[in-house]
């Protein structure tokens, strides 16, 4: 199962962690796995190589964590919140496979 934390700080996203996997499919042919991993890379990289933002990355495998500092959260709200609705719809369409929790 992969897990998805968001790190909510008053109201403000400043990250999140993943971790786990869907267990669909063997390595390589997870769909789920896919999806949750190609828009938490997209979110990292837009939050840090796009707009520049400055954040705390962790990466291992089944580990991708983001945080960014109480001062950048107003600047990467938007990508971040997208990020969150976008994994809400896919736990939504597969919820033996994700969970999510906000912290």
């Amino acid at each position: 199962m992969i897990s998805v934390v968001f790190f909510n700080d008053n109201g403000s996203l400043r990250g999140f962690r993943l971790s786990g996997h869907a267990g669909v499919a063997e390595s390589g042919r997870d769909i789920v796995c896919a999806a949750v991993s190609s828009a938490a890379y997209l979110t990292a990289n837009t939050v840090t190589d796009v707009a520049g933002i400055p954040a705390d990355v962790a990466e291992k495998d089944g580990l991708l964590e983001l945080k960014v500092a109480p001062q950048d959260a107003a600047t990467v709200g938007v990508v971040l919140n997208g990020f969150r609705l976008h994994m809400t719809q896919l736990a939504e369409q597969y919820p033996q496979q994700i969970t999510i929790t906000e912290v």
